[in-house]
């Protein structure tokens, strides 16, 4: 009987196993593949989270099918929460080199996911699109903005640089990038000011020791202050700014020594 015993339970164990194995290997499957979840009708969006409104998805669907038949770029977008149609989607765009997908789907950290074809990257780099996502699916930019902005403000950037010819970078400059750019530049400059204190008697300006920084300085101003500027917008106030806090924090930091000596005491 205890003999008997392990082989009852081993069999017991494996009659559940056949049971319950399959349904779990089945449930994904039809989770990740469901066509009943697609339109009977063409279309370039489909919003199974109905983030937008009855307008903005008519006025994207007329942009974007008149984006495909002048340019030939395929653009898609789906929305999704707890459903989705998954691989379905795939045939039901007939998505290839020239397509791009966008997924929204707020179940993640990030808002935004795009799945994009091999001839795209020639034009739109994989950095641009770690960009696009990072600056307009990142919680703050909904939750200041709606997840309907930032699916369209994505688009629209998609869709000026594939007009103009490809992009390096995702044009515009947002405030907070601007910032952390002004304060490189004055962080250069100041590098650059203390450097340049003279450190010999009759010494105005010491060129050695700021050629000798340049390499920091000049990374900072030019590389993370000047760079990102330049490359993203055409406006001169915001690289006019990062020149003049450039200059401050050099100047400021070139004069602070002669503050801190000490004075002579006359005889």
């Amino acid at each position: 009987m205890q003999h008997r015993f392990p082989q009852r339970l081993a069999q017991i164990v494996l009659a559940i196993a056949a049971v319950v194995i399959p349904w779990f290997l089945a449930a994904p499957a039809y989770a990740y593949d469901n066509p009943d979840l697609l339109p009977d009708h063409p279309t370039p969006v489909i919003d199974l989270a109905q983030t937008l409104t009855s307008v903005q998805e008519d006025a994207l669907i007329e942009e974007l099918n008149r984006f495909e038949v002048d340019t030939g770029w395929k653009l898609r977008v789906l929305t999704q929460y707890d459903r989705t149609p998954g691989l379905a989607i795939r045939d039901f765009w007939g998505l290839d080199g020239k397509s791009i997908l966008l997924v929204a789907d707020a179940r993640g950290g990030n808002l935004l996911n795009f799945n994009v074809g091999f001839d795209v990257y020639k034009y739109l780099p994989r950095t641009f699109w770690v960009e696009l996502q990072t600056r307009y699916g990142n919680q703050y930019f909904v939750r200041e903005n709606g997840e309907d902005q930032s699916i369209l403000e994505s688009l629209h950037a998609i869709k000026g640089c594939l007009e103009r010819g490809g992009c390096r970078v995702v044009p515009g400059l947002p405030k907070e990038q601007w910032v952390l750019t002004l304060v490189t530049s004055v962080v250069g400059g100041v590098i650059f000011g203390f450097a340049a204190h003279p450190r010999k008697p009759g010494q105005v300006f010491a060129w050695q020791w700021a050629l000798i920084f340049s390499p920091l300085w000049g990374i900072l101003f030019v590389a993370f202050g000047v760079g990102p500027v330049v490359s993203r917008t055409s406006e001169w106030l915001p690289l006019f700014r990062n020149v003049i806090g450039f200059m401050i924090g050099a100047l400021v930091a070139y004069l602070t020594p002669v503050f801190s000596s000490p004075s002579t005491s006359e005889t």
